[in-house]
């Protein structure tokens, strides 16, 4: 029997598909574990597309996060992110899959280009005077992952995506709040620096020896209950999602929301210690998040669910939802500009 040369073509296309997303799988598997849990409980035709898109986000944050050359990073990945939407990816695993998941959901490129822009913004070494700010920054670098999950799970509602984009929010300032003295000794502040100065805290000072002074923990404390906020108000939107992603959604939430709580376990000191959740606490979540999904089902709809999206997450939810305006932001070409100009200073 003989095959076709165009059948051909697909068998390989297909064997690369599936070799790509091994690739995938692996890197989510040793560089998210928390997302690696949480996605054992979503079905398989969210959980795969959703390892393609974690492991571009992850290996992106990657190249920008721990790369000497923090500007031509970001302006790499500004490029690699034009050929993914050029359906001409860059020759690696992630690129190709990621590809494969822009075309088959039709993920509006604002939202990627939503998460370049936080990685820019970390490349310049931005501070956030406000909490404002750092939401601005959280909407960025998570909140945009969240509302592509939502375009993964065929999900385009607006009170889904805003409350999907509350959830992303919880888990950046939870990260923020875990992370506090790991930032420090990069050189990195993501707590609100109005906060700390009226906690007496001097920014320099605490970068030049991180100490997990009595202001600085206030201040994680109040990002935390931040969190904790948001992640009771994202709730409102996991029975609009498909009853066979609710699991896996609300393990995310609870395991990330356990991380919070090992930080207040400690005294809300991130400095000397990294809070962690065990194997056993990641099974039990993971039990909790398949028991409540469940009862999603039943009751009447939070009155939560129908509230605004904060201020710094709407345009995410227009771009998901299709309804935001073409072509680039200002700010995002100036902060791309800004980084040209200092890789060519470097080069």
């Amino acid at each position: 029997m003989t095959i076709s040369a165009g059948q051909f073509r697909a068998d390989r296309a297909e064997d690369q598909a599936k070799r790509d997303m091994d690739h995938c799988r692996e890197a989510i598997r040793t560089g998210s574990l928390s997302f690696h849990a949480a996605s054992k409980l979503l079905p398989a035709s969210v959980r795969d597309p959703s390892l393609a898109l974690y492991a571009f986000c992850r290996l992106a944050d990657d190249a920008v996060d721990e790369g000497a050359d923090k500007a031509g990073a970001v302006l790499g990945l500004r490029d690699r992110l034009e050929l993914v939407y050029q359906g001409r990816p860059r020759d690696a695993a992630a690129d190709r899959a990621f590809t494969r998941v822009v075309e088959e959901f039709d993920m509006p490129r604002a939202l990627p280009e939503a998460l370049l822009e936080g990685f820019a913004w970390d490349a310049v070494g931005r501070r956030y005077e406000t909490l404002s700010g750092v939401l601005d920054y959280s909407a960025r670098v998570a909140a945009a992952v969240g509302a592509m999950m939502c375009v993964l799970m065929r999900v385009r509602e607006a009170d889904a995506l805003a409350r999907a984009c509350d959830l992303g929010l919880a888990m950046q300032l939870t990260n923020i709040a875990r992370d506090v003295g790991e930032d420090a000794r990069a050189g990195r502040v993501y707590l609100p620096l109005d906060w700390l100065a009226e906690a007496g805290v001097g920014v320099e000072d605490f970068l030049a020896d991180p100490q997990a002074s009595a202001g600085v923990r206030s201040a994680t404390r109040r990002l935390l209950d931040q969190a904790d906020r948001l992640y009771a108000r994202s709730e409102a939107g996991v029975p609009r999602l498909p009853l066979a992603c609710r699991p896996g959604i609300l393990a995310a939430r609870h395991v990330y929301a356990a991380i919070g709580g090992r930080v207040r376990g400690a005294g809300y000191d991130s400095v000397t210690r990294r809070a962690r959740t065990g194997r056993g606490a990641k099974l039990g979540l993971l039990t909790l998040a398949v028991a409540r999904a469940g009862l999603s089902a039943v009751g009447p709809v939070p009155s939560v669910l129908h509230a605004p999206p904060a201020a710094e997450v709407a345009f995410l939810v227009q771009a998901a939802r299709g309804a935001a305006r073409k072509g680039r932001s200002d700010a995002f070409l100036a902060v791309l500009a800004q980084l040209e100009a200092r890789d060519r200073g470097m080069a």
